[in-house]
């Protein structure tokens, strides 16, 4: 899915030290739900996450090239978080918001972003999302679950021996995610817009 800046470049582990089960429900509400030990498939991007998560909703995504399976995302204090990572190659989001709150010596500040409200989705390539939560009314058509994650169908992929998942495409309505990091070769936004806030408002 970006969005706030992320310093301290570091590459994220990719060590084995558990196994975690994803299980997508391909209708209904989609919960991606860290089951059991310390996520370890690796996640390839290669920057500390911050100290702060964000929020991303849409009111439909709409992608192709779709694979998911576990990570860990490290912070600049060398912190690890366990992350799903999804992978879409090509996806648009419609009515795209981001919204982060992050405390500061000034009290909360936020960043509320929001695009593609205009009748043009945002759109992005290579995307790739390090979450911790996701819901929506999705659909997966061919969808493969209980791959290996180094044998799914996109260029990422998680470590060998990892329970993974992948689609030939993805669709969800009324998108909500928490997530650590979003990247994406080329991310389009139209009709953008950007606001400070004093953390009160977000995207859900």
């Amino acid at each position: 899915m970006k969005f706030p800046k992320l310093s301290g470049i570091r590459k994220l582990t990719s060590s084995h030290a558990g196994r975690i089960a994803l299980v997508a429900i391909p209708t209904g509400i989609v919960s991606a739900g860290l089951m059991g030990g310390v996520a370890q498939g690796a996640v390839p991007v290669s920057f500390a996450v911050s100290g702060t998560q964000f929020q991303i909703t849409s009111s439909q995504l709409e992608g192709t090239g779709f694979s998911q399976y576990s990570g860990i995302a490290k912070d600049a204090e060398g912190g690890k978080h366990s992350v799903v990572t999804a992978n879409i190659k090509d996806a648009t989001l419609e009515n795209l918001c981001q919204s982060a709150v992050t405390d500061t010596p000034l009290g909360k500040v936020g960043v509320l972003i929001k695009a593609g409200g205009k009748g043009t989705p945002a759109s992005a390539k290579d995307l790739q999302i390090g979450m911790t939560g996701l819901k929506g009314d999705a659909e997966f058509k061919n969808i493969r679950i209980g791959v290996d994650a180094s044998d799914v169908n996109t260029k990422a992929k998680g470590s060998k021996g990892d329970f993974a998942q992948d689609s030939d495409t993805i669709s969800i309505k009324d998108l909500e995610q928490d997530s650590w990091t979003t990247t994406a070769s080329v991310f389009t936004l139209k009709d953008m817009s950007l606001k400070l806030t004093d953390g009160s408002e977000s995207c859900f």
